[in-house]
């Protein structure tokens, strides 16, 4: 019976055993960097991945060292094995201490240095002034009533005088000491601005219970979406003649201010916007109207952020500048900071419905510092047709027009575009994709090969009264000339005035064939210029209206100019 009674103690604390083993919670913690990374406009999706071995039971697994910018709701966890992934939270720690380089570190203990070297100058100022007070004081050297003899009293005005000379040399030299040591301390402080160094940045963490029946490697692939990312499309268009074809470079300006820098990492950029409802989607009435001309200036004026965030001031606080520094000084570094802090403008722009990924070859690096860095996308030949059209009414030049068919496979988004012709820089320009039409106009700038003159004929130009009626004629000569070697294509655009009063009237006496467009009043002449063809456009018109009414027969533009006061 004692026999048996052994036996089922035995078993009892084996199954006890097991049984706490199997309920037993191991922790660990694994600090893994950044694999891949695609970029959205806004945002970015983070991909980790860190091989752990699993103890049988319950594995708590920690990620630390983390975007502390990271959207808790968009965490997804995946664990190799055939293993069960029971719990996924995440939190900030405000206690861990981020690895700084080797850089921070040696500015961080720059500023040290010199603050020590200050507040050293700033005690021994301290104590020289307070000698000196303490001379000034004493300066009644035998009383009210007892004479001092001459003799003393030289010796003790030598003395008052050599020692207050010495002291006011030591307080110079101080003050001399401590401006060299300002200076460089402001130099060191602007550094670790430029370097974005921040003390005590907080990070997140991301813990994982898993359950495991056995002991066995996993691999944990963890992915979570982060803000303060993204990247802007910019563009480089190289046109060597009007008979070769344009070279289209994409590329993007790409950011990342998580708060971890992004080191060797794979990449992807992304047109798709990461923050959509996983929802079924609804297609919404689609309704026809005419397309209004966007240019870059109502784009940027769109403005739904400004994503910067707060410079670090260096201040005793921080453990940087330390209250010996003047308010001037503290004053004048922050306006430094606040000019030089960099911004960036989060503006609407037209994408196409499906979204466009594009995966680039090479890793890259991209520091947590809010600036932006140039990353190629792809490149593009593409055949165009040349066209060149001129408003002398407004610009005395003729420009440049590409014409390209089929753009919409490229997945072209709305961004600035550095234009170069003839291997040389000719300005910016936008690429819009705001349009119905299969035909992308491109603007290479100026062509001074094809030159326009618009002149007043004033011949032809009169003003008369009759009755109460004022008649004013105008008359213009326009010439356009081709001087390249090539035929060229060329649009020609000028106006008259639409009346919006039915005492004004307007009347076109010559427009040499022009199309008009009776709502806008644009006339527009189009012509294929042999090489050295001159072609003379002849416009005139008569404007009427009553004698004593003022009308603005001359269209103005405004201008800022200075004026002396």
């Amino acid at each position: 019976m004692k026999k048996i009674n052994t036996l089922l103690s035995a078993i009892f604390i084996f199954c006890y055993a097991v049984s706490f083993a199997q309920t037993t919670e191991t922790s660990q913690e694994v600090n893994t960097p950044v694999q891949s990374v695609i970029i959205y406009l806004y945002g970015a999706e983070v991909s980790q991945t860190k091989s752990v071995t699993l103890s049988p039971g319950r594995n708590k697994i920690t990620f630390t060292g983390l975007s502390p910018k990271l959207d808790s709701k968009s965490i997804q966890v995946n664990a190799s094995g055939g293993v069960a992934i029971l719990a996924i939270s995440d939190a900030i720690n405000y206690m861990a201490n981020q690895k700084e380089s080797n850089r921070i570190k040696q500015l961080k203990d720059s500023v040290t240095i010199l603050s020590d070297g200050i507040g050293q100058n700033n005690n021994d100022r301290d104590a020289y002034v307070t000698e000196k007070n303490m001379l000034l004081k004493n300066e009644s050297i035998g009383g009210q009533d007892k004479g001092v003899p001459i003799a003393e009293l030289k010796l003790a005005a030598d003395f008052y005088r050599a020692r207050i000379k010495e002291i006011n040399m030591e307080i110079s030299k101080l003050d001399k000491k401590n401006s060299t040591l300002q200076q460089s301390l402001t130099s060191v402080n602007q550094q670790l601005y430029e370097l974005n160094a921040k003390n005590n940045q907080p990070t997140a963490e991301i813990s994982v219970l898993i359950s495991s029946s056995t002991k066995i490697s996993s691999t944990i692939d963890l992915k979570y979406l982060v803000t303060d990312a993204g990247w802007e499309p910019s563009y480089e268009l190289r046109a060597e003649d009007i008979d070769k074809p344009i070279e289209l470079k994409y590329r993007a300006k790409v950011f990342n201010n998580t708060g971890i820098d992004w080191n060797d990492v794979k990449l992807k950029l992304s047109t798709a916007d990461p923050s959509k409802s996983a929802s079924k989607p609804d297609l919404q009435p689609w309704n026809l109207d005419y397309i209004t001309t966007t240019t870059k200036s109502n784009l940027y004026g769109k403005k739904k952020a400004l994503a910067y965030e707060q410079a670090p001031s260096y201040q005793s606080g921080e453990g940087y500048i330390q209250n010996e520094i003047s308010n001037i000084d503290q004053a004048e570094f922050r306006k430094k900071q606040e000019a030089s802090k960099p911004r960036i403008e989060f503006v609407e722009v037209e994408i196409s419905e499906l979204s466009a990924e594009f995966e680039i070859k090479i890793p890259y690096t991209f520091p947590s510092d809010f600036k932006p860095y140039i990353v190629d996308v792809t490149e593009y030949k593409l055949p165009a047709t040349f066209q060149h059209f001129s408003a002398p009414k407004l610009d005395r030049d003729a420009f440049l027009l590409a014409r390209i068919t089929g753009w919409e496979d490229l997945d072209l988004v709305e961004g600035e575009a550095n234009v170069y012709y003839g291997g040389t820089y000719v300005g910016q320009s936008y690429i819009s994709t705001r349009s119905a039409d299969d035909t992308l106009d491109l603007s290479l700038g100026r062509d001074n090969k094809v030159l326009v003159t618009r002149s007043k004929v004033k011949e032809f130009c009169s003003k008369k009264i009759l009755g109460n009626t004022t008649k004013e004629t105008f008359a213009y000569e326009i010439l356009v000339k081709n001087n390249r070697k090539t035929p060229v294509q060329i649009e020609v655009e000028d106006q008259l005035p639409i009346s919006k009063q039915s005492e004004i009237t307007v009347d076109a006496m010559e427009t040499s064939k022009g199309e008009l467009d009776a709502l806008t009043g644009k006339l527009v002449w189009k012509y294929n210029l042999q090489p050295g063809e001159v072609k003379k456009i002849s416009l005139s018109y008569a404007i009427k209206y009553p004698k004593n009414s003022k009308v603005n027969i001359q269209k103005t533009q405004k201008a800022m100019n200075a004026r002396f006061l």
